[in-house]
């Protein structure tokens, strides 16, 4: 676990209406503190809706959302924050990151993060970051701002895509990394090494997958719409691996990278 970030928090992609507000509430239910959001889900006010009616503390909460590209400009960037907040009924968030670089670099990476350090000295995030940035852009990001300021750069990370060099170079700066997709759209859940350690301990492949994640020193979002599911994966932080368990996962590694919208994505490394 960094510091700053909760090691285990809820994801909301795709979940949208009574969905998500339902999703939210029952993790919240069950004791979930992490959730995270983006500009982009189309949720963040049904995030705050689920949020209020759940009478926890605001002070127990760490809730990250994240900036579109559309709102990544000096100018963009404070106020569509400051919307954000409106929608998840908060004065401040945890943690704000940019979701993706600037398309074709139209927004140089420093003006979005001196913009951003803008925002948490107004009070508006406690912490920033950023989000499917590669090597070469968190390079630029630590010129920027220093990798000090750069709390988790939050990647699709899974069994089959464990990026050794983007992953090698944030730990060389400091920078903590959250693993999104960590399940790979469900796709880890049949695999037949994953599947055979999970049944050696009586566990889920899930809470095998998270395990391995957290493991590695990953923080991991996994989203839900089922309680049990939601309750199952919670108790992926308690669950150790064996060092030749791990190993067995980490073997799988291929390279397959499932988010990689064109006009979005960087190169990746």
């Amino acid at each position: 676990m960094n510091n700053t970030i909760p090691s285990f928090g809820l994801g909301t992609f795709r979940l949208k209406g009574q969905v998500v507000i339902d999703s939210v509430r029952q993790a919240l239910e069950l004791g979930y503190r992490h959730i995270d959001t983006a500009q982009i889900y189309g949720n963040e006010a049904e995030v705050g809706q689920a949020i209020a009616e759940s009478g926890v503390p605001r002070s127990e909460l760490f809730i990250t959302t994240k900036i579109w590209t559309d709102n990544l400009s000096a100018d963009k960037l404070v106020p569509s924050l400051r919307e954000s907040l409106r929608k998840l009924r908060t004065d401040h968030v945890d943690l704000t990151l940019i979701h993706w670089p600037s398309p074709a670099g139209a927004v140089p990476v420093a003006d979005s993060l001196h913009a951003l350090q803008a925002a948490k000295a107004q009070g508006l995030t406690k912490h920033m970051g950023v989000s499917n940035f590669s090597v070469k852009l968190l390079q630029e990001a630590i010129a920027a701002v220093g990798a000090k300021a750069i709390a988790t750069n939050q990647v699709e990370l899974h069994p089959y895509l464990q990026s050794p060099k983007l992953v090698a170079f944030a730990r060389e700066q400091g920078i903590h990394l959250t693993s999104y997709m960590t399940l790979a759209y469900g796709k880890v859940l049949g695999d037949e090494v994953i599947t055979a350690i999970a049944q050696a301990h009586g566990w889920t492949p899930a809470q095998v997958a998270l395990a391995w994640a957290l493991q590695r020193g990953f923080a991991v979002i996994p989203s839900s719409t089922k309680r049990e599911n939601l309750k199952g994966n919670l108790l992926a932080p308690t669950l150790r691996l064996s060092e030749e368990e791990m190993a067995r996962i980490d073997a799988l590694d291929r390279g397959e990278r499932l988010v990689n919208p064109e006009g979005l994505a960087p190169a990746w490394d």
